[in-house]
């Protein structure tokens, strides 16, 4: 199996912009490009969950490579709701290690603030079935449904969900990038509004416009024509019904789990050697059971880890140092490609405020409310 790099990557800032999301795919992937000397990919997969409601546009693939100039390479837009980031990182590493591309351009965007809260909330909500969506079941309503099970499965205290809050604000505060860049306290966390029992304000992601890009290539030969590139060890990928009340398990993900054994198993390494991870934290609960499906802490520990620190930048696991979706924020289409390059600058010590010490490190992209996910490992240079 070939050996595939990242050579570089490039981000928009998060927030609210008011350019579209095809402008933003573009500005995100011109740092890309240029920072990689890339002049020609034979590919373009944009990662994109809904242009159509949002902006009322589609072919945004096509016109991604016309704005960057980058004929005739074939274009494809992914997607996969949530996880179509990650999702088109994982197309793009395909393509490659099969032989089929040599070189990449891997871009994901979202422009959510064309639309109000409500409608962005019901945008959202049409990846539930039908089934439940009939009954007035959205995103947040399922992580208030699994916060309260989990809580009162394991004993776990409310303020181990504020914590998580606190934790990615504060590194939020430390990425120039993020949506959100002032550190919030546990009290200001544990006042904020109620929005689905037990979860508040401030345990939810917020609505955000932006994008990133990363250029993947062949790995041989990328150490004389990039500076310092990450290799790509294993990626898995893994679906769960989409029906939530039909799961075994309402405070499991058994997408992310299967997913990371198979990421794991191709890079023949165990969750013991990931020095940094990114996970899906739409909602507080999320970090919590995902790094316990990930295999990072035993099941029902993952709020002890998340209270004492653990997952702190100071912590022996640091866990969204980018701030997460909590603080960094989520254009939809963006996050997983973000997730990786968040992963990245760990790896080549180019984090600033927030590095920690890493030379492997992993990215979980979640589809929806664990309908699929995408696990990604990564080396960092030698």
């Amino acid at each position: 199996m070939r050996d595939v790099a990242v050579l570089s990557y490039g981000l928009t800032p998060f927030g609210r912009h008011d350019a579209s999301v095809v402008d933003l795919l573009a500005s995100a992937s011109q740092v890309a490009l240029e920072e990689s000397g890339t002049e020609a990919v034979d590919a373009v997969f944009v990662g994109n969950m809904s242009s159509g409601e949002f902006e009322g546009r589609s072919g945004i693939a096509n016109a991604l490579v016309s704005e960057l100039g980058l004929e005739p390479a074939f274009p494809s837009k992914v997607e996969n709701t949530s996880g179509s980031g990650g999702a088109a990182f994982l197309l793009g590493w395909a393509g490659i290690v099969s032989g089929l591309y040599d070189r990449v351009l891997v871009a994901g965007g979202e422009r959510m603030s064309s639309v109000d809260t409500g409608r962005a909330t019901e945008i959202i909500a049409s990846l539930t079935h039908p089934v439940e969506h009939a009954q007035g079941i959205t995103l947040p309503g399922y992580a208030g449904l699994m916060a309260r099970a989990y809580l009162d499965r394991y004993g776990a205290p409310r303020e181990a969900l504020a914590a998580v809050a606190v934790k990615n604000h504060y590194n939020g505060a430390r990425n120039p990038n993020a949506q959100f860049q002032e550190e919030v306290s546990m009290e200001r966390v544990m006042d904020s509004p109620m929005i689905a029992d037990p979860l508040r304000l401030f345990d939810f992601c917020p609505i955000t416009d932006g994008a990133a890009a990363i250029v993947l290539s062949a790995a041989k030969g990328t150490e004389r024509t990039a500076e310092r590139p990450v290799h790509v060890r294993g990626v898995g990928g893994a679906s769960d019904t989409q029906v939530v009340h039909e799961r075994e398990d309402l405070t499991a993900m058994k997408a992310v789990r299967l997913a990371a054994e198979r990421a794991y198993a191709m890079a023949g390494l165990g969750p013991e050697a990931m020095d940094v991870a990114e996970v899906h934290d739409m909602a507080t609960i999320l970090e919590i059971v995902q790094t316990e499906e990930l295999g990072f802490f035993p099941r029902g520990e993952g709020w002890k880890a998340a209270q004492d620190g653990v997952t702190s930048l100071k912590g022996t696991k640091p866990v969204n140092t980018s701030g997460g979706l909590k603080a960094k924020g989520h254009p939809l289409g963006a996050t997983g490609v973000a997730q990786i390059a968040e992963v990245c600058a760990q790896l080549q010590g180019r984090s600033g405020d927030r590095q920690v010490e890493a030379r492997v490190g992993l990215a979980c992209n979640v589809a929806g409310f664990g309908n699929d996910s995408i696990v990604t490992v990564l080396e960092g240079p030698a």
